[in-house]
């Protein structure tokens, strides 16, 4: 089980910084950008119009046919019960062209930064060090990708759209309220410091509580993908119940999280109502007041512009939830993009090498670690030469296979591909020269060819990646598969059985035709016949090869040139197998406790003594 992901030890940056850096991501559409802003002011405009046409309708109701329009260019002169109905659909029609524009082009522009944000994230975990995966849970890292980023999209476009749109017809309406009577509006203005001050104290509210709830959505992720990753696991030792209530929990203290947002925006939005309604009784009081020489179709036209004013604020304060989600969302994304990739310092490049290794006074602790898990590990490996390496579990005999691919970075001590260190040659470069089979194989629900030809071999020649099959012993059961070559394994080759699974991963390390070849409990999942076959593949396979060997089933490496007895990180002897086993040392221990394991497990299936050498333990 993978560790949840640990809480960020930087401190959280500022609500303007993360939408600034948010921003950024803005600017290859900014023409888009501009055109949505030109379609919100457009919008905008309409609201103060709406008001100027109320003027002239409620000064014309005493003469309809009388009064014509003032100051309006184009229906200058025209009677009130012609222009008013007119101005009102063309204002309708500017209205909805402004909306159009502003809706659609923020659309695209938001859509496509979602976009590259979730590329950016996903690119980014390829580049990232082994290390981070091992310290993250893959539900957490899945919840970013998806839960977060979608978080972000509402920032990116209802909350974008809200704020630009409403602000605009804020600051529309507040300039033609100025215009037409300044005094009362500087009155009205009088508010504003008490609602910054509300939206404030919700927004750092809203801010830490998002922050909550990502981590929670992490959690229910990391349970449903464990659940549905192990389901077989769980079905076999009756944990339907244990694993149904670790999902309430998690689903339950999601809830709760939410809940406690839904309650601070339920609070805060009819508070917020309460003083902006009480400011605009505060106004009516005044215009009965001070009313003066104004007429009463401006009176009209200024109390229907004061009262288009709190329908924006509101939608304004209630945006903050989404913006606030948004942010948290993305302050998450930018953790992660900050993560700093792979150690990549290398330079040489070599089209092949021979395959000679040479490992010399290794030492390797992972991050944490108390205590060494590689401790002066040297030894020479000829090109062509098979090493295997042995011992118990946790001997360091895998962490040995990964630091040749530079899959961690070892303190001290060197690793030597043809002479030069691994350090010094380009990660794609090193990895090329590298085939790699390990224990637990990752297939792709995808076809068998498309399988055994991934990444760099994708485009191999068919006739390539039959050869691979039928070298890998995998042709018997891929010519049984209802589409042979091109039919679908299922997620991480649920279609096949575990040998079957394991062969195609050795076919395609066959077809990457490497130098070096690693196998790390490559045989570990077959059965005895299967292991037959494989074997003789190998054999086939290893031949001008450098072929390092993990295993812990004996009988597979009988024939190395040479065998690393490894024990608490160490090299504890090395020989071959004939000279080990005479040596009578820890070799020959572990060779004759697999001989008697084997020896039971025969004779209590009612087979011949001597016929069970060698079977893993």
């Amino acid at each position: 089980m993978q560790a949840a992901a640990p809480a960020s030890s930087r401190p959280h940056e500022s609500s303007f910084r993360v939408y600034l850096r948010l921003l950024s991501y803005v600017r290859p559409y900014v023409g888009l950008f501009v055109l949505s802003l030109v379609g919100y002011i457009v919008f905008a405009s309409a609201q103060p119009m709406l008001a100027s046409v109320l003027k002239y309708f409620v000064d014309g109701l005493a003469e309809p046919s009388g009064a014509g329009l003032h100051g309006i260019p184009l229906l200058e002169g025209m009677q009130i019960m012609h222009g008013v109905p007119l101005l009102v659909v063309l204002i309708a029609a500017w209205q909805g062209v402004g909306s159009f524009l502003g809706n659609y082009c923020l659309a695209r522009v938001s859509l496509s930064l979602v976009h590259d944000l979730r590329r950016a994230l996903f690119d980014g975990l390829l580049k990232l060090p082994n290390s981070y995966f091992d310290h993250h849970s893959s539900g957490h890292l899945i919840s970013r990708i998806t839960y977060n980023v979608t978080m972000v999209t509402g920032a990116a476009t209802d909350a974008i759209k809200t704020v630009v749109r409403e602000g605009l017809s804020v600051i529309f309406l507040f300039g033609y309220l100025l215009w037409m009577n300044w005094k009362l509006t500087l009155v009205m203005m009088a508010i504003l410091p008490v609602i910054g001050l509300m939206v404030g104290s919700v927004n750092r509210r809203f801010r830490r509580q998002s922050r909550k709830i990502q981590v929670a959505m992490g959690d229910l992720t990391h349970v449903a993908s464990e659940m549905i990753q192990g389901y077989r696991v769980v079905r076999s030792f009756g944990g339907e119940e244990y694993e149904s209530g670790r999902f309430s929990d998690a689903s339950a203290g999601n809830t709760r999280k939410q809940l406690k947002q839904v309650r601070t925006s339920a609070l805060f939005t009819p508070a917020l109502q309460l003083v902006t309604y009480s400011a605009m009784a505060v106004l009516l009081f005044l215009v009965l007041l001070l009313r003066g020489e104004a007429s009463a179709g401006e009176l009209v036209a200024y109390i229907t512009a004061a009262g288009l004013l709190p329908k924006p604020i509101r939608q304004l304060s209630e945006v903050s939830a989404t913006i606030q989600k948004g942010l948290a969302g993305a302050e998450s994304i930018f953790e992660q993009l900050d993560e700093a990739p792979e150690t990549d310092r290398g330079t040489v490049e070599k089209a092949r090498i021979s395959g000679h290794i040479e490992v010399r006074g290794l030492y390797f602790a992972y991050p944490g670690a108390a205590h060494n898990v590689l401790d002066g590990i040297s030894f020479s490996a000829e090109p062509g030469q098979m090493v295997a390496v042995v011992g118990r579990s946790g001997s360091g005999k895998s962490t040995l296979a990964s630091l040749i691919p530079r899959f961690y970075h070892h303190e001290r001590g060197q690793i030597l591909l043809d002479g030069v260190d691994v350090e010094n040659y380009t990660l794609r470069n090193l990895r090329r020269h590298i085939a790699l089979v390990g224990q637990q194989v990752t297939l792709f629900n995808d076809t068998v060819a498309n399988n055994i030809a991934y990444g760099d071999l994708a485009g191999a020649p068919r006739e390539a990646i039959e050869r691979a099959a039928e070298a890998a012993y995998a042709r018997e059961f891929i010519d049984r598969l209802p589409q042979g070559l091109d039919t679908l394994v299922g997620e991480n080759g649920v279609m096949l059985s575990g040998g079957q699974r394991q062969r195609l991963a050795i076919a395609r390390a066959i077809l990457k035709d490497a130098p070096i070849l690693i196998l790390d409990e490559a045989t570990s999942a077959l059965d005895t016949e299967s292991e037959r076959h494989i074997q003789a593949a190998l054999d086939s396979v290893m031949k001008g090869r450098t072929t390092l060997v993990i295993a812990h089933r004996l009988s597979t490496i009988e024939r190395a040139d040479m065998i690393l007895v490894m024990d608490g990180g160490r090299i504890v002897e090395q020989g071959r197998h004939a000279e080990l086993l005479a040596a009578g040392g820890a070799y020959a221990n572990l060779h004759a406790m697999q001989f008697h394991e084997g020896e039971e497990r025969r004779l209590a299936r009612g087979g011949e003594p001597g016929a069970g050498a060698g079977e893993k333990t």
